[in-house]
């Protein structure tokens, strides 16, 4: 093993454990200055374990660190951001409540006689952000920005730290295909810019797209590094998996029947703006079909399906489900005839600090399955809470009685795709269901979707992935500022038309009605 100046970061035999789990088995992993270096595997692996260590968040129970070739300690974050190691984690550590400018001069103030200099301030971030290609308002509150904004704030808060080593965890996880394209072009010029950055993903085609090396981690384990030009995408899934994957979705013709979700001139006030965040709206979906919203972010997708679920108060408009009105009924007459598969899992899927079997039971503890006399049976929980965990491979360290919030993100998700199926209503509501998956629990997740629109279930699909949008849905319709300006098919459609109607620069005539 090499230990010359070309590396600027050496993680040498990082070994981990956390009850019931080795999430990191004697790990090597060296980066190069001016490298993109992609860490890669499935849920679980072990890829966050393992930068949160270089971050200082955890310590490692063997192993050394070293940086420029000495052995460095990293206690905790500020030793890191001392040492030039800076870090965009998956969920966005920024505060709701302050401007963009405040959040990204936090804790690193530049005071004079104890005022703080915010002219220089602001000058020092505009400066970064227009020779990164960062544009943020500095002004706008972050609970009113997108996640794309967000995240360019997080990079933009590394910068202005004058970090050299950054840590990108699943950056793109909750971008837009365009927002992606972006972030990959900022990503080449810090790199060319003398940065040297770790990028932890499981999304293939990014990785041959940005990176120069890639390490894939296994269960905890190092499976080895390769050059990105020597490898393909099938054979990186074969090493982050241990088994070929199939990487297109397989599905017959669908068989649309009656329609179970009608929605007309759905309107839907929107928390930011003066205008409706969804204007007008009317679609149907039908048993036995997979309709996608697709469109960019903040387009009014998630106020739509807000709409529809209950979460928001509708201002206009009707929503039909099975017949049955429902655009002001409380959310558990809802949730009768419909499972949702939330865009954050964190905020509406889950509660954090339940366990894994609480959580799987969260909208059915009163069913006489699960509780009796207002008590709950506790053996039947946990039955069903195995099964659910077998059937979805959902992994984590102590099973059933697993903290959900310890889990990983992708394991998260498969917990609350598995309670949503299995609940087994006529419509499914999945919004970025795959967000955050990799490649074995996608194909597992789009076979599960598509064997319960085979059962006559109607799905409401929200993706942001355009793969997901062409490969799973039977019918595309995109949402543009509120309104829906297409309805595509997606056989025959092509990615680059679809990419037209989602920025807004095609529609057809007529709205989606059924076509």
């Amino acid at each position: 093993m090499d230990h010359g100046q070309d590396y600027v970061i050496e993680m040498l035999h990082i070994t981990k454990e956390f009850p019931g789990i080795k999430a990191n088995d004697d790990i090597t992993l060296q980066l190069k200055r001016g490298e993109i270096h992609a860490l890669l595997g499935e849920n679980g692996a072990g890829k966050s374990t393992l930068m949160s260590i270089l971050f200082g968040m955890y310590q490692p129970d063997a192993g050394e660190i070293r940086k420029n070739g000495e052995v460095v300690s990293i206690k905790d974050p500020n030793d890191a951001t001392a040492l030039g190691i800076g870090m965009v984690h998956q969920h966005f550590k920024l505060i709701d409540v302050f401007t963009v400018l405040d959040n990204i001069i936090l804790g690193a103030e530049d005071t004079k006689l104890g005022f703080l200099k915010k002219k220089e301030a602001r000058a020092k971030v505009l400066d970064l952000s227009q020779r990164y290609g960062l544009k943020v308002d500095l002004d706008a509150k972050v609970e009113n920005i997108t996640v794309g904004m967000q995240q360019r704030v997080e990079i933009l808060k590394m910068l202005y730290r004058e970090n050299e080593i950054l840590i990108f965890d699943e950056p793109t996880a909750v971008l837009t295909p365009q927002e992606i394209d972006e972030l990959m072009k900022i990503m080449k010029n810090l790199a060319a810019e003398g940065k040297s950055i770790l990028f932890i993903s499981h999304k293939l085609n990014e990785i041959m797209a940005v990176a120069d090396r890639v390490t894939v981690l296994r269960k905890g384990q190092c499976i080895g590094t390769v050059e990105t030009k020597d490898t393909n995408q099938q054979a990186l899934s074969n090493m982050m998996v241990g088994r070929p994957v199939q990487l297109e979705v397989i599905k017959s013709e669908a068989k649309p029947g009656d329609v179970v979700l009608a929605v007309k001139d759905l309107c839907v006030h929107s928390k930011l703006h003066k205008k409706d965040a969804v204007h007008n709206v009317t679609f149907n979906v039908r048993a036995g079909e997979i309709v996608c919203i697709a469109g960019i972010d903040g387009n009014g997708q998630s106020e739509l399906i807000y709409g529809i679920t209950g979460l928001e108060k509708t201002a206009g408009g009707s929503v039909t489900l099975c017949g049955e009105e429902i655009s002001h009924a409380p959310i558990r007459k809802r949730l009768k005839n419909l499972s949702h598969i939330p865009e954050d899992r964190h905020k509406h899927g889950l509660v954090l600090d339940f366990t894994l079997e609480q959580n799987t039971v969260l909208q059915r503890f009163q069913e006489p399955r699960f509780q009796k006399f207002g008590f709950m049976k506790q053996d039947a929980i946990r039955d069903y809470a195995n099964l659910l965990i077998e059937q979805y491979d959902v992994r984590s360290g102590q099973g059933p009685i697993t903290v959900v919030r310890s889990m990983s993100g992708g394991n998260q998700q498969k917990a609350i795709i598995a309670r949503e199926v299995d609940r087994d209503k006529p419509l499914i509501v999945a919004v970025q269901p795959t967000r955050g998956l990799d490649v074995g629990a996608i194909e597992y997740i789009h076979s599960q979707l598509v064997a319960e629109r085979d059962k006559g279930k109607a799905i409401l699909l929200v993706s942001l992935e355009l793969d997901e949008v062409m490969n799973l849905s039977d019918r595309i319709l995109v949402l543009y500022e509120g309104e829906i300006v297409g309805e595509l098919d997606p056989k025959k459609t092509t990615v680059q038309e679809l990419g037209l109607y989602m920025a807004g620069a095609k529609r057809t005539e007529k709205g989606g009605g059924d076509a």
